[in-house]
């Protein structure tokens, strides 16, 4: 490919271009497929004279791969707000930088891997995109990790977790501002792995699931653990009762669980007395839905990826405020900070560059690079591009005008401290 250079230009007018394409079909030829521009591009929009410098400037094209539908869509949703807002963030609301229009758009996976395929050929052939982003499944995201190096463009992995993005699956062009299984294995562990305790895990039959647990293993065994079972339900799956019959039976101290999406096994666990058995469940703090079905676990201590009042910076309070602004006085949930950071990502990565968009410089300037983001700083690690991040140390606990667990923090454990093992073979 050859090398693209894109100049500084001097005082340009600004014009605003966002084009989001809904889940439909991956065509752009169909009109029911681009959705309106939020109000803030709007507003934007309207502000930039008609005649602008910046209409002949090389817009920047990103196509960022959701779940806009299915089991995972508010993860979806979450993200996209997120990446969005970290557009208008760093670019103060018009799409626009140093005169380069910032393209955004979104095509649906449907959490399926085919489809998955299917939106990323069509965003690298048709749409020219100069980066990927996503995706929200990790099954979704190993099958397009391929394409990112067939076509040579970089890929920001967000939010899937599965350890083998960053590990046996992963090529160069692949870096990740999302955390992966063995970040949420360490803080995991930390909580309650101690010599001679008895564990039993649940999870998800699925990338994500099996890549979580091996990894929580991995950390407990070294702190002296004992697991006693480890039950893997069909990731799709509504009734777990063979499951957590199996772990009654087993009778460990503790249950580490590890989920995600909107077929979560909290009510099942709290009905069959999970806890009045004598067992302490730990688990990550999960969006704001399913904290909601997790009243009976007032008191967990576990951790969180993110809660809105845990990281204490800038741009979190930006977020939050903005979020608010946008949607209906609504704090922004677990992967919305994880959009942000994305797109922040991204946008440090060209301005560090120089607006030069050859791929090979731009993994060259990525691998190592720090930014700042909701969670403070993140650095790409330069062996696998895994950004490491805070996590934190929390208990669930009531608050007044709540009607979910609230996540308080213990501790911020920092990026060294939640480093996971490389594990790509570099």
């Amino acid at each position: 490919m050859p090398t693209q250079k894109w100049g500084r230009s001097g005082s340009v007018a600004l014009i605003t271009t966002i084009l989001l394409l809904s889940s439909a079909c991956s065509s752009a030829t169909n009109s029911n497929n681009t959705a309106s521009p939020t109000a803030a591009a709007t507003t934007a929009a309207s502000k930039a004279p008609v005649e602008s410098a910046a209409a002949n400037k090389t817009p920047i094209k990103i196509g960022v791969l959701a779940s806009m539908t299915g089991s995972l869509e508010s993860y979806g949703k979450q993200t996209t707000r997120g990446f969005e807002m970290g557009i208008d963030y760093v670019t103060k609301g018009t799409k626009v930088l140093d005169g380069h229009p910032i393209q955004i758009i979104v095509e649906d996976t449907e959490t399926k891997p085919d489809v998955a395929v299917q939106k990323a050929t069509k965003l690298l052939e048709k749409d020219k995109v100069d980066f990927l982003v996503g995706s929200s499944s990790s099954g979704d995201t190993l099958a397009v990790l391929p394409l990112a190096q067939e076509y040579k463009k970089v890929m920001v992995v967000e939010p899937a977790v599965a350890d083998s993005i960053t590990g046996a699956s992963w090529n160069k062009y692949i870096f990740r501002t999302g955390r992966n299984s063995s970040q949420d294995a360490v803080a995991g562990a930390a909580a309650i792995a101690k010599p001679g305790v008895k564990i039993a895990t649940l999870a998800p039959d699925s990338a994500f699931g099996r890549d979580g647990i091996t990894a929580f293993k991995e950390a407990a065994l070294k702190l002296g653990a004992n697991f006693v079972t480890e039950q893997y339900p069909g990731a799709t799956a509504t009734d777990f009762t063979p499951n957590i019959q199996k772990i009654l039976e087993a009778k460990p101290d503790y249950l580490f669980v590890v989920w995600a999406g909107a077929n979560s096994p909290w009510k099942q666990l709290q009905d069959m007395k999970v806890q009045a058995s004598g067992i302490k469940i730990s688990t990550g703090a999960p969006d704001i839905v399913a904290l909601k079905t997790m009243n009976d676990l007032v008191g967990m201590e576990g951790f969180s990826v993110y809660y809105n009042t845990l990281p204490s910076n800038d741009i979190n309070k930006w977020l939050v405020d903005e979020n608010k602004k946008r949607f209906n006085n609504e704090v922004p949930d677990l992967f919305t900070p994880g959009g942000m950071s994305a797109a922040l990502a991204i946008v440090e990565a060209v301005k560090k560059a120089n607006f030069d968009m050859n791929t090979d410089t731009l993994i060259k300037t990525m691998e190592g690079m720090s930014f700042e983001t909701p969670k403070g700083t993140m650095k790409f690690r330069a062996e696998d591009h895994q950004a490491l991040q805070s996590m934190y140390a929390i208990k669930l606990v009531k608050k007044d005008g709540f009607d979910y667990p609230v996540p308080e923090l213990m501790r911020e454990m920092k990026m060294d401290e939640t480093a996971p093992p490389v594990r790509n073979k570099k």
